[in-house]
């Protein structure tokens, strides 16, 4: 799997020696695998994340990445709640260095938007009939 191929080469960088090798350049040892759950767009992935000692180790690709998402997903969403054309959205990806965003993943995001609002305006509109139901009645 590509994510534990990327997890080891990284423990590899930080340790200064592949698996099993003895090399001078050696700065600390593995000390097993610990497991963790990884969940992505399209699934729950197992990973089995190299321990060493003395030290730590984190992949790169797990939290922090997630985290950077979530903002960016949220600026996409701001930015459409405040009918920010989507070339505008796009300008404002690359700002930071990225690639931009297409218009279609710009709907896709907001489309989550969306759904998430009229589950909210539902919400609402059903606690409002059901106060003046009850305004109703207690009148009679």
């Amino acid at each position: 799997m590509l994510s534990q191929a990327l997890m080891e080469t990284e423990v590899a960088g930080l340790i200064g020696a592949e698996r099993h090798e003895r090399t001078g350049d050696r700065t600390t040892y593995r000390n097993g695998y610990r497991t963790r759950t990884w969940e992505t767009r399209v699934g729950t992935i197992e990973l089995a994340i190299p321990k060493v000692r003395p030290g730590t180790y984190f992949p790169s690709l797990l939290q922090p990445r997630r985290r950077a998402e979530h903002a960016l997903l949220a600026v996409v969403q701001e930015a459409y709640v405040h009918r920010v054309s989507t070339r505008k959205v796009d300008d404002l990806m690359k700002a930071p260095g990225l690639d931009g965003i297409s218009k279609s993943e710009v709907s896709r995001m907001c489309g989550e938007l969306d759904t998430l609002v009229a589950a909210f305006r539902e919400a609402i509109a059903a606690i409002v009939r059901r106060s003046s139901r009850s305004r109703i009645t207690r009148r009679r």
